[in-house]
């Protein structure tokens, strides 16, 4: 049986439309990533509640996959410090051949079943931390390997995948699959596939980062003042939380390099 992400795509001859047409069809199948992700929303759930557990005892996240599916764990790894304020090192995302494959395929690399853990292996991993797999066809061996590997040593498992029933599911614990049907131009899961990846990271890091203390109220108060806007952004935040001028909020953020750390200053000054 074709799995469903290589299913033909229900558009013949592409062709022959207009780029109108090419948009509008693109359109109407990406309205079918959100049913599906609904449909996978008690799977997240489960995951998402497991991760937190072993994270607040002080475990990492490591995201793994190969191609258009590592290079989104990658993306959504990079973003929680600037984000959130954490260290490089709490949440890893790693893809088949190595950070050089983020630019370009690296041939075979995914076919290794023993890659990833070997690529997971120098941050000394232990029983505290979690392993999610993606793999959109679900039978990436660098995946199903790595997942195998790191259950058998105790560590959390979950994986994000669309097809159904796959061997990367098989291999975790918490598996999450959210089925968007066949691409517009066949095979392709940058598309669709890779949409409804990227929505369910966001969903699982946001929500982590939130029950881990990193937002206050709706702001993200950990957040790295690394450039003009953050750092306009981290003034206003102290403004909203503080009786502080612009000129003074935007002074200490630039001494402390944190909202929270001066919002808890200012707080504690005045107790």
């Amino acid at each position: 049986m074709i799995k469903t992400t290589e299913q033909p795509s229900p558009y013949a001859d592409l062709r022959q439309m207009s780029a109108g047409e090419l948009l509008a069809a693109i359109n109407r199948e990406d309205a079918a990533v959100q049913p599906a992700i609904e449909k996978a929303l008690p799977q997240i759930e489960r995951l998402t509640e497991q991760l937190i557990a072993r994270m607040e005892r002080g475990g990492r996240l490591f995201y793994i996959g190969a191609g258009t599916s590592g290079r989104l764990g990658v993306l959504d790894a990079s973003e929680i410090p600037p984000t959130y304020g954490l260290p490089h090192d709490i949440v890893i995302g790693l893809i088949a051949g190595g950070d050089g494959a983020i630019r370009r395929a690296v041939e075979g690399a995914e076919d290794d079943p023993d890659g990833a853990w070997r690529d997971i292996a120098p941050f000394a991993p232990t029983a505290a931390d979690t392993v999610i797999g993606i793999a959109a066809s679900g039978t990436t061996p660098y995946v199903v390997g790595g997942l195998q590997r790191a259950r058998a040593e105790g560590l959390l498992t979950g994986s994000i995948t669309c097809n159904a029933l796959s061997p990367v599911a098989a291999a975790a614990e918490f598996p999450v699959e959210v089925v968007v049907g066949p691409e517009f131009v066949t095979g392709s899961t940058r598309m669709k596939a890779g949409t409804a990846q990227k929505l369910v990271l966001n969903m699982i890091s946001t929500t982590a980062m939130i029950r881990l203390g990193h937002v206050r109220g709706n702001r993200m108060i950990d957040m790295r003042p690394a450039n003009a806007k953050l750092i306009e952004r981290g003034t206003r935040m102290i403004m909203e939380e503080t009786d502080l001028t612009a000129a003074e909020a935007k002074q200490l953020l630039l001494k402390h390099g944190s909202v929270r750390k001066v919002i808890e200053e200012k707080s504690d000054k005045e107790r």
